[in-house]
């Protein structure tokens, strides 16, 4: 199982210069999870990159509905919410990223793979002894 971040989603539905290598990260476990908020950053960011192309933006949220379907999804209940709080504090991490740091310690983390591309995200990651791959 591996906790799949917005960004490292992102590269799925907007071709990126490193669109290729991400597909090849997240096919190398098809066992995603992530938390519920990055349902919010990924629609957001595909409604600001795409919303001038209404064809493209359409496609973009059914194939990201898809994947969302298939992901074991961490909520943003109280245990972590206080979890981020703590790693905010301690890793001076910023609050969504904390959330994510949060919600992949709930699924697993450090023994799952944890991808991104946002580099601050992958430092905090990393200085925890966290395995990151994309960034």
């Amino acid at each position: 199982m591996q906790y799949i971040d917005s960004s490292a989603l992102l590269k799925r539905y907007i071709d990126e210069s490193d669109s290729d290598g991400a597909e090849r990260l997240l096919g190398a476990d098809p066992d995603w999870v992530t938390a519920a908020h990055t349902e919010v950053e990924v629609r957001r960011t595909l409604a600001l990159r795409l919303g001038h192309q209404q064809a493209a933006l359409q496609a973009a949220r059914a194939a990201f509905e898809f994947d969302w379907r298939r992901m074991l999804v961490v909520h943003l209940d109280a245990i972590t919410c206080r979890l981020a709080a703590d790693l905010a504090e301690t890793t001076q991490a910023r609050s969504l990223d904390a959330l994510h740091l949060a919600a992949a310690q709930r699924a697993g983390a450090p023994a799952l793979r944890f991808v991104t591309y946002d580099i601050r995200l992958a430092h905090v990651a990393r200085s925890l002894g966290w395995s990151v791959v994309g960034a």
